[in-house]
């Protein structure tokens, strides 16, 4: 079928909702009668409550109820453990002990019949504590560095990269720290719950509905049937929602007591507390290599901060084995445990910061040998995964690079630090690689085709931005040869056919893949019926004589206009409806290295009187296979673009050692890019065919688009400065001449 839909840069079909204020986001399903739930978060950053002073508050006028350990009801918190979830340690289980883990844990719930007097009894509670000093820093001497639990790949090594990297000619050995950082989405987390009988009906921010379906179902110990989770849209999340946390476990706790619909939406504050974080990172990169650059050794060292009572890990060094050709490679991966929260998946959650570490070194690696940084790079292209002997599905880096150094004018570039200027400036300009799995997970759906001629989709995922409406539509419109304005896409109720989380650049590979299924499975469906029905022309023909064109059956070979969708069905008298789930075949999976790949350039000004560092413009390649709507894709490039300027310059969240307090949980002091920061933004994608990843032959986007600008901006800071700034985020501090 000729392509109809696929690649074109459609506007969105939800844009008009979204602008119109008609797309209604969890906290805005208000209920009749609901009430307002507030949570009160420790100031403890351990130890255990030693006592509650609620008469006080329970007295206070239009307070319904006030829930703490001692009066919460015992919940089953059975056993249930997605993907999504550490697999290693139990999650919180909320006011069910005295325990403070961690500032900021929730240690009570007041309710009441306006949100104004929720708040202000919130505030009002006294609760006594029996404080110790808690541990908050992974540099801390005394934290004990950790395997991973279960962990396949926490240490990995090909050669002797150790003995190859003390005979070196050239070496560059050092280490990065990379702070914790907050997701610090537009949309809050926020849950209304309501009951009716036993069963539970949950409006609540989610990436993953079917999963905070079954884990809210365990918790409470009822049938998952009896949960039904609801989430249209999202505003935002970069995988703080990925998780079922606490807040929503409170809200149905507080439904329940109270027997009346609740509405719980964090604060700004809180979501610094119980929501997860970008794990603080500590890294060694220790590159050896000839006189030629060509690589020799490669030993990536890496720790992130876990909570004590869960292991987070992620991916840190796994990119180190693959990317660039090199015979002799080590990595070592490590947890130090803390008294904090669980940290959570951030947008490149692992290669993020562990692409940050390689892609300096190896920077400063180029400046070494006196090599240009493409070049190195160049050089070291591996025809293979080297860390699995596998060959890559599609890669295209070396394109990538040649496309993004044309737009961007690397040619124009001087070699020598500090030897670029406009005026009193100092200009700098750097690149970096990218490099990002091509997941894929199993997912179903479902399609409905109608008298009128339109199809209906339903699949159980989110969109938490990137355009999910508007590119599944256009899948079911390309496969069903519909306009896009004849499919009506749905999302965000967990009793949709199921779908994988909202998260880690796979969901167009994934439900994408399963709404092509569902519509050639409707397609087959409608065949059948049609050729058993007497009313239209196909009747008796042979079902593999028979083909789709344009939306309309016919017989093949036949000039006619055929049957549409609205005939067929009309003429059953009911919707044709199907369901279809599509998963990658394990066979091709373990055949070859799937990962997308890309090219960031940067160039920035910095003020050579006072620090400041401004990113100018920045251009990006990528090499993601099939591209379903560029002007989305585009846009998904830019956004990861600016939450890359955000890594590299302003976003930390710093904690007090006495108690583990966030400091800056608020966004006066907690930096985000702003209109004012986010300069030129360029996003291209080479052509790339790859029919190994899915039957869409897509790859993700989301990610990647953020895990190489961190590094493209450090090296274009020391090219403009001449220091080499090895900590994230870089501050004024870093680059004043002492």
């Amino acid at each position: 079928m000729t392509t109809r839909v696929i690649g074109k840069p459609l506007p969105r079909v939800d844009g008009r909702a979204k602008v119109t204020g008609s797309a209604r986001y969890a906290a805005d399903f208000n209920q009749p009668g609901q009430v307002y739930a507030v949570i009160v978060s420790a100031t403890a950053g351990l130890g255990r409550i030693a006592g509650v002073d609620s008469a006080m508050v329970e007295s206070m006028p239009g307070v319904i109820a006030v829930i703490t350990h001692r009066n919460a009801p015992r919940l089953p918190y059975g056993e249930h453990k997605s993907y999504i979830d550490p697999a290693v340690g139990e999650r919180l289980h909320v006011l069910q002990d005295d325990r403070v883990r961690f500032y900021g844990q929730p240690v009570a719930i007041v309710v009441a019949d306006t949100l104004d007097r929720a708040e202000r009894a919130a505030s009002s509670l006294k609760l006594a504590y029996e404080a110790e000093r808690p541990i908050v820093d992974p540099a801390d001497p005394t934290v004990e560095a950790i395997v991973p639990e279960g962990a396949r790949h926490a240490d990995t090594s090909r050669g002797d990269a150790d003995a190859m990297l003390a005979g070196a000619p050239v070496m560059v050995d050092e280490t990065y720290d990379i702070a914790r950082e907050n997701h610090n989405p537009m949309e809050p987390h926020a849950t209304i719950a309501a009951w009716s009988g036993d069963r539970l009906t949950l409006w609540s921010k989610s990436q993953f509905v079917v999963n905070e379906q079954a884990e809210i179902a365990a918790i409470f110990g009822i049938p998952p049937e009896n949960v039904q989770v609801i989430c249209p849209f999202i505003g935002g999340a970069f995988g703080t929602s990925l998780r079922t946390w606490p807040h929503v476990t409170l809200a149905a706790m507080a439904a329940r007591q109270t027997g009346r619909a609740v509405k719980l939406v964090l604060t700004r504050k809180q979501m610094f507390f119980t929501t997860g974080h970008r794990p603080r990172t500590l890294q060694r990169i220790a590159i050896g290599a000839n006189a030629d650059g060509r690589l020799t050794s490669l030993i990536h060292e890496g720790a992130g901060e876990t909570s004590r009572y869960e292991q987070f890990t992620e991916a840190l060094t796994s990119a180190s084995g693959y990317i660039y050709s090199c015979p002799n490679v080590r990595t070592r991966y490590r947890l130090r445990q803390l008294d904090i929260g669980t940290p959570n998946h951030m947008r490149g959650p692992g290669e993020a910061s562990g692409i940050f570490a390689l892609e300096c070194a190896l920077d400063e690696l180029s400046y070494s040998l006196g090599l240009d940084p493409i070049e190195l790079r160049r050089r070291n292209e591996p025809e293979i995964d080297e860390s699995d002997n596998k060959p890559f599905s599609s890669r295209s880096l070396m394109t990538c690079y040649d496309v993004a150094a044309g737009h961007f004018g690397w040619s124009r570039r001087t070699p020598e630090p500090r030897s670029m200027r406009d005026g009193r400036l100092l200009i700098g300009m750097g690149v970096a690689s990218a490099t990002y799995p091509a997941y894929h997970a199993p997912s179903s759906a479902s399609v409905r085709l109608l008298p009128d001629g339109t199809a209906e989709v339903a699949v159980a995922a989110s969109d938490m931005g990137p355009g999910t409406y508007t590119s599944m539509t256009q899948v079911a419109a390309e496969t069903l040869g519909l306009p896009v304005e004849q499919v009506r896409f749905s999302l965000g109720r967990s009793d949709y056919p199921p779908a994988p989380s909202h998260g880690g650049s796979w969901t167009m590979a994934s439900v994408g893949s399963a709404i092509r299924a569902a519509c050639i499975a409707v397609q087959e469906k409608a065949v059948r019926q049609a050729v058993a029905d007497q009313r239209l022309t196909v009747f008796g023909g042979a079902v593999d004589a028979i083909e789709w064109t344009g939306g309309r059956l016919r017989r093949r070979g036949d000039p006619s206009p055929g049957q549409s969708y609205g005939d067929i069905v009309s003429s059953l008298g009911k919707p044709i409806e199907a369901e279809a789930s599509s998963q990658r075949d394990p066979d091709v999976a373990e055949r070859y290295s799937m990962h997308s790949f890309g090219a960031v350039f940067v160039e920035v000004a910095v003020d050579p009187d006072v620090g400041t560092i401004r990113v100018r413009r920045a251009v990006g390649a990528y090499g993601i296979g099939r591209v379903v709507n560029p002007r989305l894709a585009a846009s998904q490039c830019t956004g990861g673009m600016i939450g890359g300027i955000g890594m590299a310059l302003m976003e930390r969240t710093v904690l007090d050692p006495r108690d583990g307090r966030p400091v800056n949980a608020h966004m006066a002091d907690y930096l985000v890019p702003v209109n004012l920061d986010i300069p030129k933004l360029e996003a291209h994608f080479v052509e790339e065919v790859d029919p190994h990843v899915n039957p869409l032959g897509v790859k993700g986007l989301g990610e990647i688009a953020l895990v190489g600008m961190a590094p493209a901006v450090a090296n274009a800071v020391f090219h403009a400065t001449g220091k080499r700034v090895r900590t994230l985020p870089i501050r004024i501090e870093d680059v004043l001449t002492v």
